[in-house]
């Protein structure tokens, strides 16, 4: 019997897409951006201690490797040839920070992920350094000093972890975000792998000049970093190194952008004032302010949007990042036991159609953007006896929804010209509970692509446009139209004002709750200041209130 035929298809791109929950690797048609195959692991996350989150970098290299594996198996079982992969893009989780031994590709620790807040103190410490009078950090990089950025990331590491100590003083290691220990170690790692990063991914490392496109000998200085251990910082579009394993050896890597400036090039914002939310494991809402940095007077992040080729110019953007959205349907699942699958939430929230008075505030890590407050932690309020785990699920979505109006109210009043409708992607926005929510908390339309995939799609076209690729056109005229539903405000604005007040208020009151942090040493007898009987009572009202809500007598 004859082989079946390939199918002709025209230039094919693949992208790296890894977030803090899943990897994934998706291959579009670079003609007609078309998504024609993809494959998802997810990834562990650890909790060694109260507030801190970390990553195996191991377990995320093998999970793209995993990935590429088989896409390319389902590609060949649509008789799709993968010779037809011409170019890799990579999209990251941002400030998620790992050193690395050069010599051995080894890991020297467990990544510390960007949610993570064991450096609170070190914060603390560093911003006494800061002349009140001239803040050189937030104006050099946009950003303000907090335990997200991977300066003080890497500077815990430094201060804290021998085996970092010692491969620096022998010359050994490397840092990176998770796109350079990707880079690096899919070029060939230990045996000529390529240490760079893009100018996006830099911009959140808060050692970057955001003006510059340079590290910046006195933020490295301030946060005591040898530059020596920081990769080359390359544009978003050109060609890294080549992969040098696996089923796709020899294509080249071309592509790579944080994933939140990833999403904003999928969903083609290229012009001045145009924005997209994200929402992920955290939601984040970036609005392109073109080939100026606009500095916000409202708690939102300067960073860069992407620069789409050596020779070509850098565009920055207006950032709001919410810590916690997607997070809080995985803590329900994992942490409360009240929904099986992350899918049931829009099912539990569909049978009550609203919360009756409960709020959820789910400050895990503090509250970022517009509050930059460490001191808050979740909350649950508003709770009656009539209160079920349905009210709880319909709350979880509603907060992530007035935190986006939050970020949304900030922009408007920096950028002076509110938004007519908000872009929309990831994930979560398979859910139309939560984009019809959306809509009726902010009060204006919601624009969903049918392909929701943007993140890995900015990152193929970033790859696909590369000098020395050239399989994509970023030309406006080129740019596959692509159709979007579109979700309306269905309540009136004074019953959405009013929802949003209250919420106001219930934020409040998550903040300030822990007043002393956490030793960083991270002595497990010291997690807060708060009082032992605080932890005996509140485990107790959350074991009543999980057996409550899950239907356990």
């Amino acid at each position: 019997m004859a082989a079946a035929k390939k199918a002709v298809l025209g230039p094919l791109v693949g992208a790296v897409d890894q977030g803090t929950s899943s990897t994934r690797f998706l291959v579009f048609n670079s003609r007609t951006a078309e998504l024609l195959s993809h494959h998802q692991v997810e990834i562990k996350q650890e909790f060694p201690r109260e507030g801190w989150v970390e990553q195996d970098p191991k377990e995320i290299l093998q999970s793209v490797y995993e990935c590429i594996e088989k896409t390319c198996e389902k590609l060949g079982q649509l008789n799709i040839d993968i010779s037809n992969i011409k170019a890799i893009g990579v999209s990251n989780q941002r400030e998620t920070t790992v050193v690395w031994d050069k010599l051995t590709g080894e890991p020297l620790y467990n990544a510390v992920v960007w949610l993570d807040l064991r450096t609170q103190s070190t914060v603390e410490n560093l911003s006494k350094r800061i002349p009140g009078n001239n803040n050189f950090v937030k104006s050099k990089t946009g950003l303000p000093l907090s335990t997200y950025f991977s300066a003080v990331k890497l500077r815990w590491l430094l201060d804290n972890v021998r085996k970092v100590q010692k491969a620096v003083e022998e010359d050994r290691a490397l840092f990176g975000t998770i796109d350079s220990w990707l880079i690096w170690s899919l070029t060939g790692g230990a045996n000529g792998g390529v240490h760079c990063t893009d100018v996006t991914n830099a911009s959140r490392t808060m050692l970057f000049n955001i003006h510059s496109l340079e590290w910046d000998k006195e933020l490295c200085e301030f946060f005591e970093i040898p530059m020596k251990i920081l990769p080359n910082v390359r544009s978003s579009s050109e060609i890294y190194g080549l992969m040098k394993a696996g089923a796709l050896e020899g294509v080249p890597i071309s592509g790579c952008l944080g994933d939140q400036s990833a999403a904003l090039v999928g969903q083609m914002c290229f012009q001045d004032g145009e924005a997209k939310n994200t929402y992920g494991t955290g939601c984040f809402l970036l609005c392109n302010t073109g080939r100026k940095c606009v500095f916000s007077e409202h708690g939102l992040l300067t960073t860069v949007a992407y620069k789409l080729g050596r020779d070509k110019p850098v565009y920055y953007a207006l950032e709001g990042s919410v810590a916690i959205a997607g997070a809080v349907i995985r803590w329900l699942r994992d942490n409360l036991g009240i929904i099986k699958t992350s899918e049931e939430i829009e099912k539990l929230a569909k049978e009550v159609g609203t919360s009756y008075g409960c709020y959820f505030v789910p400050a895990f890590s503090g509250l970022y953007a517009p509050y930059w407050e460490p001191s808050a932690r979740g909350i649950i309020c508003g709770l009656t006896q009539f209160t079920n785990k349905c009210h709880i699920a319909f709350a979880a979505l509603e907060a992530v929804c007035f935190q986006t109006r939050e970020i949304l109210d900030a922009m408007n009043r920096d950028c002076g010209i509110p938004l007519s409708h908000l872009q929309v992607d990831g994930g979560m926005t398979n859910n139309k509970i939560l984009m019809q929510l959306q809509a009726d908390i902010l009060y204006i339309p919601v624009v969903k692509p049918s392909m929701p995939e943007t993140t890995a799609l900015g990152a193929a076209m970033a790859a696909g446009a590369a000098e020395g690729v050239g399989v994509w056109s970023l030309e406006p005229e080129d740019l596959s139209a692509v159709t979007m539903e579109r979700f309306e405000p269905q309540i009136n604005a004074e019953e959405s004002e009013i929802r949003y007040s209250t919420w106001k208020k219930a934020v409040m009151k998550s903040v300030g709750w822990v007043t002393t942090q956490s030793s960083e040493s991270g002595d497990p007898s010291i997690f807060c200041s708060l009082p032992l009987g605080f932890f005996i009572v509140s485990s107790m009202v959350m074991l009543i209130g999980a057996r409550y809500i899950s239907g356990i007598p």
